[in-house]
C-alpha cells in the first residue's frame, strides 16, 4: 500500500485523541502536521491535548501547529464539557505549565495547512475532526487549495435531522455553521463525511472498549486514564441525547473518519449527493441538508451509511498497541 500524506485538523478531545493515535499506527500513513482550532475546549487546551498524544506515541517530531481560537462569525458557544473541561477528562498534570508553547510552531495553523498542501499537491489527504475554521480561513487566503488536495475526511453534520449540540445540529457544524457552509460548498475536491447520525448507528460495544483499554501498551493506558472519570465513557445509558436516540454503546466519533481515511473498505456504503449547511434560523442552525434533488447545485460529497464493525474494531485495536 503507498504512503498516505496526512494532515489532521483537530479540536482534540478524548475521540480525537484515540483518532490521531489510530493515524500515527497505520504503517501507510505520513502525518505532515496536526492543525488545532477549537471546539471541544478552548484552542490551548487542544494544542496541549495534541502535545500529549504525541509524547505518549513517541511522535513528537510531528509538527503541531496554533489555529483559530473562535468561529468565523459572531460570538463563540461556551464550550461543553462532554470529555472535561479541557478535552482529555481532566486527569493530566501540567496543564498550568507554559512550557508546552515552546513545542508548538511559531507559523499559523491556516498558513501551515496552505504551505503543506502546496507542497504536495494533489498529494494531501486531509482530516476534519472538529470545527471548520481553519478549512474556511485557508479557502478565503487561498481559493486553490480544495484543488490541491487530494481528499478530504470530515467528521461532522448530520444525515437525517438529529443532533446532540442542537436538535437538529451535530457539535463540529453548529459550533461554526458558517464555517461549515463555506468548506462544502467551495471544498470541490472528494469528500467524504461521518455523520453524527453515522458514527451511533455503527457504534461499538462496552466489552469491546473494556478490552481495547486493558492492553498492556502506554497508548492504552493513556486512553484508560482519559476516560476514566469522564462522565461519557459511563457504560450505563443516560440523558446522553446518542443514548436516548440510539441506545447505549461505545462511539469513537472522530475515529471514523480517520480509518475511513486509512482504510476505504472500512465504509461498505456512501450516499452521493450534493450537500448544504443550514446557517440561519436557530433550531436548524447548522444542520446539514442532504439533495437528492439536485436543485441546489452544490458538489457532490460522499456521505457514509454503513461500516465493516469488524475491520474498524480490529484497526481500533491496533491502535493502541504502540508500546
Amino acid at each position: 500500500m503507498s504512503e498516505k500524506l496526512m494532515i489532521i485538523d483537530t479540536d482534540c478531545g478524548i475521540d480525537d485523541a484515540q483518532a490521531i493515535m489510530l493515524a500515527l499506527s497505520s504503517s501507510n500513513v505520513k502525518i505532515l502536521g496536526i492543525t488545532c482550532c477549537f471546539g471541544n475546549t478552548d484552542v490551548d487546551n487542544v494544542c496541549q491535548n495534541v502535545l500529549h498524544v504525541l509524547s505518549v506515541c513517541r511522535r513528537t517530531q510531528i509538527p503541531v501547529f496554533r489555529g483559530a481560537a473562535s468561529c468565523l462569525v459572531g460570538v463563540g458557544k461556551e464550550f461543553k464539557n462532554h470529555f472535561g473541561t479541557d478535552g482529555l477528562g481532566d486527569v493530566l498534570p501540567d496543564r498550568d505549565s507554559e512550557n508546552w508553547k515552546t513545542q508548538i510552531k511559531k507559523e499559523h495553523a491556516v498558513n501551515a495547512l496552505i504551505r503543506l498542501v502546496k507542497e504536495h499537491p494533489g498529494q494531501v489527504s486531509l482530516v476534519a475532526l472538529g470545527p471548520l475554521t481553519n478549512l474556511a480561513l485557508a479557502v478565503r487566503m487561498d481559493p486553490s487549495i480544495p484543488q490541491k488536495l487530494k481528499e478530504l475526511y470530515i467528521m461532522g453534520g448530520n444525515m437525517e435531522g438529529k443532533g446532540n449540540m442542537m436538535p437538529c445540529a451535530e457539535f463540529n457544524f453548529c459550533m461554526d455553521p458558517e464555517s461549515a457552509h463555506v468548506v462544502l460548498e467551495e471544498y470541490v475536491c472528494p469528500t467524504h463525511i461521518a455523520t453524527w447520525e453515522f458514527t451511533c448507528r455503527n457504534k461499538l460495544s462496552w466489552e469491546f472498549f473494556d478490552e481495547m483499554v486493558s492492553q498492556d501498551t502506554a497508548a492504552a493506558r493513556f486512553m484508560k486514564k482519559i476516560t476514566s472519570k469522564c462522565w461519557a465513557f459511563s457504560h450505563e445509558p443516560s440523558n446522553n441525547p446518542k443514548d436516548v436516540i440510539f441506545g447505549s454503546g461505545f462511539v469513537p466519533y472522530d475515529s471514523y473518519a480517520v480509518a475511513a481515511c486509512v482504510d476505504d473498505s472500512v465504509i461498505t456504503e456512501s450516499i452521493e449527493c450534493g450537500v448544504r449547511v443550514e446557517i440561519q434560523g436557530e433550531l436548524g442552525r447548522g444542520m446539514m441538508a442532504l439533495d437528492f434533488t439536485g436543485k441546489l447545485k452544490s458538489h457532490c460529497v460522499f456521505v457514509m451509511k454503513t461500516c465493516d464493525l469488524t475491520k474498524f474494531s480490529s484497526i481500533l485495536m491496533a491502535s493502541l498497541q504502540q508500546p
